[in-house]
């Protein structure tokens, strides 16, 4: 793939996702420039780029591969932007590719949350902008390795120019959905977990392995349900499994939960959470984006989300007191009827 093309990728603000995002491009012969911080850039530098995944993909991108850069002038040669920052840093570097990038540019979110995309299109001019929901989980191992621990592909709006398939590579698939929207809040709903996940301090699959934990969630996501509902949302999962029925698959003996969701989810042994990763590194979680979103939902319509707000109260503590996980128990949280 050459610059005439596609012109140059940029990832802008290249964590985890970015890298591994970035990285998988770069490895197929399209162009990229990673924006990151100083010391990630340090570390690609010094050891190339190693990607790794729970499929066994074991892959080196050298660092002369990639155009590496902390200077948000870097975005001035892109022709495809890939926003992947945490949410709340959405609007700094919204202002950043309003300032650097160029009028034909397009930006894709590849962000966790639901609202984005609205902030990315309110700095970008006339600058065509899609939404997007990447599923799967990227940890980082040290020294420019990161690993996707769990499965799926990234889904993109639908748009004429086909951007979905333009950016689909192998051992990276890129869908498109006429249902962009819909997807995100989807995914809202597994993100949901982040934060019951982050409490705990357990690697996603243990968590996930014990039935007390999955009922916790299966409430949490219940509660979101119903004030989706309300509001006319109607989330659509990247599982076979329609929305509504997820509380009462989580609810579900372990002997059937693992028969069921083995085959629609594959989780590697060291995933967490982003947002327990946030916690362990002292950083300002998405939190107000995940359950702060149901939260400020339920006030609009007079919902009781008691659930998402004695969990964003926990993990505002936890952020304030700087500790990491706090390793809580279920029912430290809350109490709950036929664990």
């Amino acid at each position: 793939m050459t610059d005439q093309q596609t012109g140059r990728i940029a990832v802008a603000g290249a964590g985890n996702i970015g890298c591994f995002v970035g990285g998988m491009l770069a490895s197929a012969g399209y162009p990229v420039t990673l924006l990151a911080r100083r010391g990630m850039i340090d570390d690609i530098r010094a050891n190339g780029l190693h990607l790794t995944s729970y499929e066994g993909l074991d892959r080196h991108v050298p660092a002369d591969a990639l155009i590496l850069a902390d200077d948000p002038a870097s975005l001035a040669q892109a022709a495809i932007i890939l926003v992947t920052v945490k949410s709340p840093d959405t609007a700094v570097m919204a202002t950043l590719i309003a300032n650097h990038a160029p009028a034909n540019a397009v930006i894709v979110s590849l962000q966790n949350g639901v609202g984005n995309t609205e902030v990315l299109r309110a700095y970008g001019g006339d600058r065509r902008v899609l939404a997007g929901m990447v599923p799967f989980n990227v940890v980082s191992a040290g020294a420019a390795h990161v690993h996707r621990a769990t499965s799926g592909d990234i889904v993109l709006e639908q748009d004429e120019a086909g951007i979905a398939a333009q950016l689909s590579v192998p051992g990276l698939a890129m869908a498109s959905s006429g249902r962009i929207a819909d997807v995100q809040w989807g995914k809202l709903l597994f993100n949901l977990n982040n934060a019951i996940n982050a409490l705990s301090g357990l690697p996603l699959r243990e968590q996930l392995a014990q039935r007390p934990w999955r009922v916790l969630l299966a409430h949490q996501i219940a509660e979101a349900l119903r004030v989706m509902k309300t509001a006319g949302i109607k989330p659509v999962l990247a599982t076979p499994l329609p929305a509504p029925w997820l509380p009462f698959v989580l609810r579900l003996p372990d002997p059937l939960f693992r028969a069921i969701a083995g085959s629609m989810l594959k989780i590697d042994p060291q995933a967490r959470s982003s947002m327990w990763n946030d916690l362990q590194r002292g950083r300002r979680t998405e939190i107000d984006d995940l359950q702060g979103v149901i939260v400020r939902l339920g006030k609009r319509y007079h919902q009781n989300v008691t659930l998402s707000e004695r969990l964003l109260d926990l993990m505002r503590t936890a952020e304030t007191e700087g500790r990491g996980s706090p390793r809580m128990k279920p029912d430290q949280i809350v109490r709950i009827d036929g664990w």
